[in-house]
């Protein structure tokens, strides 16, 4: 069933919406998945906080004009399913995992803070851990200084408490 223009205008705004606050968006063919497939797929999406919708291409074309993923235009052709989120990773992550496991989903291209990215671009992003690893990461190479340096004085508490007994 078609959409009448304020339909049409109501999807733009939608999307329009959501890749104002996007920082990455990832498009991906999806010729040929069976249904239980792609419902799987929007699932894990939902659940990474990945905002994941099939549009019509000139709608999606019309969304990102005047934004820094209007790049993106150019590769917007074909039965595309288009993957926003707000973290760096999320979109790229979900849409490449899951094409790992199903030869039918090819990613096409992404686009990150403005600059598109081919197949390979959007499987480098995805190989990068996510926010919560980082911070996790960082905290722990922060702390280490700082316990080891504990360790030490409790050491050296030990051997003088030691050598006075």
């Amino acid at each position: 069933m078609s959409l009448n223009l304020n339909d049409k205008k109501a999807v733009v705004a939608e999307v329009s919406a959501k890749v104002a606050t996007a920082q990455t968006i990832v498009v991906a063919e999806y010729r040929g998945i069976q249904v239980g497939h792609l419902t799987q797929l929007r699932a894990k999406a939902r659940a990474q906080g990945v905002y994941m919708r099939v549009l019509k291409n000139t709608l999606a074309r019309r969304a990102v004009e005047g934004t820094p993923f209007e790049g993106l235009a150019s590769e917007m052709t074909g039965p595309l399913i288009y993957s926003i989120s707000e973290d760096a990773v999320a979109a790229a992550k979900v849409v490449f995992d899951f094409a790992k496991t199903n030869d039918k989903l090819v990613v096409k291209a992404g686009s990150y803070a403005g600059k598109s990215l081919d197949k390979a671009g959007v499987a480098a992003l995805a190989s990068i851990p996510s926010r919560e690893v980082l911070i996790a990461q960082l905290l722990g190479v922060m702390q280490a200084p700082v316990s080891g340096f504990a360790r030490a004085l409790a050491a050296l508490a030990a051997k003088k408490e030691a050598e006075g007994a």
